[in-house]
Protein backbone atom coordinates (compact mmCIF):
# COMPACT_ATOMS: atom_id res chain seq x y z
CA UNK A 1 0.00 0.00 0.00
CA UNK A 2 3.00 2.64 1.06
CA UNK A 3 4.19 2.13 -2.72
CA UNK A 4 0.76 2.14 -4.18
CA UNK A 5 0.43 6.01 -2.49
CA UNK A 6 3.70 6.93 -2.98
CA UNK A 7 3.77 6.23 -6.66
CA UNK A 8 0.20 8.46 -6.81
CA UNK A 9 2.06 11.46 -5.31
CA UNK A 10 2.52 14.55 -7.84
CA UNK A 11 6.32 14.11 -8.82
CA UNK A 12 8.47 16.96 -9.06
CA UNK A 13 9.79 18.91 -11.97
CA UNK A 14 13.29 19.11 -11.39
CA UNK A 15 15.08 18.09 -14.08
CA UNK A 16 18.78 18.20 -11.91
CA UNK A 17 19.47 21.48 -14.51
CA UNK A 18 19.72 23.49 -11.36
CA UNK A 19 20.06 27.00 -11.83
CA UNK A 20 18.67 30.50 -11.05
CA UNK A 21 18.36 32.54 -14.10
CA UNK A 22 19.32 36.06 -12.73
CA UNK A 23 16.72 38.33 -14.73
CA UNK A 24 13.63 35.87 -14.13
CA UNK A 25 14.63 34.31 -10.67
CA UNK A 26 13.49 31.35 -11.83
CA UNK A 27 14.84 27.45 -11.92
CA UNK A 28 16.09 27.67 -15.96
CA UNK A 29 15.87 23.82 -15.80
CA UNK A 30 12.16 23.42 -13.87
CA UNK A 31 11.16 27.03 -14.29
CA UNK A 32 10.42 27.13 -10.50
CA UNK A 33 10.90 30.26 -8.00
CA UNK A 34 12.90 29.22 -5.10
CA UNK A 35 10.29 29.28 -3.00
CA UNK A 36 8.40 26.93 -4.80
CA UNK A 37 11.77 24.33 -4.99
CA UNK A 38 12.49 25.04 -0.94
CA UNK A 39 8.82 23.99 0.22
CA UNK A 40 8.02 21.17 -2.35
CA UNK A 41 8.77 18.67 0.20
CA UNK A 42 6.09 19.81 2.46
CA UNK A 43 3.70 21.09 -0.27
CA UNK A 44 -0.06 19.00 -0.49
CA UNK A 45 -0.54 17.12 -3.94
CA UNK A 46 -2.75 19.72 -4.46
CA UNK A 47 -0.33 22.46 -4.07
CA UNK A 48 2.25 20.65 -6.18
CA UNK A 49 -0.71 20.33 -9.52
CA UNK A 50 -0.91 24.14 -8.48
CA UNK A 51 2.55 24.84 -9.11
CA UNK A 52 2.70 22.45 -12.14
CA UNK A 53 0.03 24.72 -13.52
CA UNK A 54 2.25 27.87 -12.86
CA UNK A 55 4.90 26.24 -15.07
CA UNK A 56 2.99 25.51 -17.76
CA UNK A 57 2.02 28.91 -17.90
CA UNK A 58 5.35 29.76 -17.45
CA UNK A 59 6.95 27.37 -20.19
CA UNK A 60 4.62 29.53 -22.60
CA UNK A 61 5.97 32.96 -21.73
CA UNK A 62 9.21 31.65 -21.84
CA UNK A 63 8.68 30.05 -25.88
CA UNK A 64 7.32 33.83 -26.20
CA UNK A 65 9.77 35.75 -25.15
CA UNK A 66 6.95 37.44 -22.61
CA UNK A 67 8.91 36.03 -19.33
CA UNK A 68 9.37 39.06 -17.49
CA UNK A 69 6.88 38.31 -14.92
CA UNK A 70 8.66 35.50 -12.48
CA UNK A 71 5.78 35.37 -9.81
CA UNK A 72 3.38 33.27 -12.05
Amino acid sequence: MTNEVHDRRVPSPCINVCRIDEVTRLCVGCLRTLDEIAAWSVLTDGERRDVWAHLAERADRVVTGADTDANG
